[in-house]
């Protein structure tokens, strides 16, 4: 597979390589795939997130609108905002998909053009399907976009230094730690500090997905 290629800065209001269907890649629970998000998937998206509410509020900011009883009404403005986001080129908002059930989310957000072209990305992944390699195939997947058809140079991804998995996942698809972000976000009632983790286009020339596949962590179908 070739690897990303710099593209032309976009046409103002425009969003290259938006949207998106990407993937799957096949890990060891199945075929892992990105799309869009639809209105539709309140039902599965609140059902995770009412299933998972312990599990997930350890290492999300605090506060979150999905925290509250009405899950599905939730999805409902999140999802209004991040269309509304992503036609303005902010934002890259994916849900993930293990064959083709939701199992978690992610988020390529506050893009930047101009001479910095970049973005941070954000995942989560139901508990039920951890640990199989989708976040990890997600984020390939999500990286090979970012610095192929969208056209930025640098991803970063912040994580709490407990979240173990979390940091495995960025480490398997190729992300170098930079630093340490002291009390840098409110989660579960305190300021904690966050890892900052790092990717730029050149580190990968052959693609993240060609990495991990030449591992033998995913295979293409």
């Amino acid at each position: 597979m070739a690897g990303p290629v710099p593209r032309p800065e976009p046409t103002e209001g425009r969003h290259p390589g938006w949207p998106a269907r990407l993937g799957p890649l096949v890990v060891e629970g199945g075929g892992v795939a990105l799309r869009p998000p639809r209105l539709r998937d309140a039902t599965d998206w609140s059902g995770i997130r009412l299933r998972d509410r312990e599990y997930l509020r350890r290492w999300e900011p605090s506060g979150g609108d999905w925290q509250q009883r009405n899950a599905a009404s939730a999805w409902f403005g999140q999802w209004a905002s991040l269309r509304g986001m992503a036609r303005r080129g902010h934002v890259l908002p994916f849900v993930i998909t293990l064959d083709g059930v939701l199992v978690g989310q992610l988020t390529v957000g506050n893009i930047i053009r101009g001479a910095l072209r970049s973005g941070w990305v954000g995942y989560w992944v139901s508990s039920a399907a951890a640990g199989n390699g989708v976040a990890t195939a997600a984020l390939a997947l999500a990286a090979d976009h970012c610095f192929g058809p969208v056209g930025l140079h640098r991803l970063e991804a912040t994580v709490r230094p407990e979240n173990a998995s979390s940091v495995r996942v960025l480490e398997k698809a190729a992300f170098r730690r930079e630093g340490l972000f002291e009390r840098y976000l409110d989660v579960a009632g305190a300021w904690r500090d966050h890892l900052v983790y790092a990717l730029t286009a050149e580190e990968v020339p052959e693609g993240v997905e060609s990495a991990l596949i030449r591992s033998g962590r995913v295979r293409r179908p």
